[in-house]
């Protein structure tokens, strides 16, 4: 049906349905730019695990055994899940996984949290440590957005608005 042959009202609703129809394609676009930039990001973080292993041993806590395979396989975790995030018919599944690695990894930044000795060997305060903790849940926000097919339009525009300080974030660790 061409908008030329409609009258008022039923232009106004053709109009309606194509805005809707333009605001949820414009939001699936920045989805999809934000779950690729959330994968580089966690794919960086992976790597980091192997090449600065260090860094992260630091930060698990020391009631755990085996730091360094701790740090390993979360790194491996983090590298895998970034690139299962991409495939469509997976994603559902990876973003499950990506939740469950948020909340298995979140002990860390609690230990870094009160621990001293972490927090010196690297190089942050105690607020900068306090500061880390509430991350983890945008994160975990993403990571639902990303593994559903639709979601409102409100909890989008909430994850679009909550992205760029989570980046900006993930940028300063």
């Amino acid at each position: 049906m061409s908008w030329l042959n409609l009258n008022q009202k039923d232009f106004l609703k053709f109009m309606l349905e194509n805005k809707k129809l333009l605001v949820e394609n414009i939001i699936e676009k920045i989805k999809f730019v934000s779950m690729y930039t959330i994968s580089i990001m966690y794919f960086t973080v992976g790597v980091k695990h192997f090449t600065e292993p260090e860094f992260f041993k630091a930060i698990v806590p020391n009631y755990l055994p085996f730091k360094e395979m701790i740090v390993y396989v979360s790194g491996a975790a983090e590298i895998i899940l970034s690139i299962g995030i991409l495939f469509k018919k997976y994603r559902k599944l990876f973003s499950i996984l990506i939740i469950m690695l948020l909340i298995s990894i979140f002990p860390a930044n609690i230990f870094l949290f009160s621990s001293f000795e972490a927090q010196e060997f690297l190089g942050i305060t105690k607020q900068q440590a306090l500061f880390r903790l509430p991350f983890q849940i945008p994160l975990i926000l993403l990571a639902y957005w990303y593994g559903k097919s639709s979601t409102r339009i409100s909890y989008s525009i909430f994850c679009i608005l909550i992205f760029v300080p989570t980046i900006i974030y993930f940028v300063s660790i």
